[in-house]
């Protein structure tokens, strides 16, 4: 195959005039970097209340809890973007709907939204299995302590669930950040549609997507050794990470 490498590329003008090809890539890889950031933090406060309400004693709460993670875990993430981004707004009402397709930056508030939501349901999973790991014992000490059903929850076994859940956690968040390219599908340009504009504007398709990787590769690599940190602060005794000989 003949094909004309240019490393070079990357500190030429892009299309926009402003700036270059790099710079559109590190903008691009900022845009991953906001709407993960954004996603997870959706996915932690919305999982850990489904995760919850799914080993919650109350019939009603488990039959919602279980609705909301068959819904979102069970429909592809794409077409999600597709139905948060093109059907949502015009299920609204009529002026409700033309302020949210007219909002600066919609597609991001969307991708947001609908990657917190599809994460949401898995981190409920995962805080579930936290909180059905550990013993009924904990559950009576906090309730024969005077706490009510929330505050044993609160104090005594979300806290515990957490620091054992730390490594399906990391994995979560990894996850969630590859499922930003998802939202190029939206008009959102993330790294992987400031790569896919590189490659269409300069036809130079391998130094793209090489760069795109590599971004990729760095910001994961972030997270697996900040997570890796917390893990060990977080360690629980009995629990605990295995001893590195």
């Amino acid at each position: 195959m003949s094909y004309n490498w240019n490393w070079w590329i990357f500190f030429e003008p892009s299309l926009d005039g402003t700036n270059t090809y790099l710079m559109t890539l590190i903008w691009g890889a900022c845009w991953t970097v906001a709407t993960a950031l954004g996603a997870f933090t959706i996915a932690i406060v919305l999982g850990s209340l489904v995760g919850v309400a799914r080993t919650s004693p109350l019939a009603w709460m488990r039959a919602l809890g279980t609705g909301f993670v068959e819904l979102f875990r069970n429909i592809p993430l794409l077409v999600q973007m597709f139905l948060w981004y093109f059907v949502l707004p015009e299920l609204l009402p009529t002026d409700l709907g033309r302020w949210f397709k007219q909002l600066p930056n919609a597609a991001f508030y969307t991708a947001v939204i609908c990657l917190g939501c599809y994460h949401a349901a898995r981190m409920a999973e995962v805080v579930r299995a936290g909180l059905e790991s550990l013993s009924r014992g904990q559950r009576m000490a906090g309730l024969a302590m005077g706490l009510t059903l929330v505050q044993t929850y609160r104090y005594v076994l979300l806290p515990m669930a957490y620091r054992i859940v730390v490594p399906a956690i990391t994995s979560e968040f990894l996850s969630c950040t590859k499922n930003t390219s998802v939202a190029l599908a939206i008009g959102l340009m993330e790294l992987t549609g400031s790569a896919r504009a590189m490659q269409e504007n300069s036809f130079q398709t391998f130094e793209a997507f090489t760069a795109a990787t590599t971004l990729y590769l760095v910001l994961n690599l972030i997270i697996v050794f900040a997570m890796r940190a917390v893990e060990r602060k977080a360690a629980v005794p009995g629990y605990g990470l295995r001893k590195e000989s």
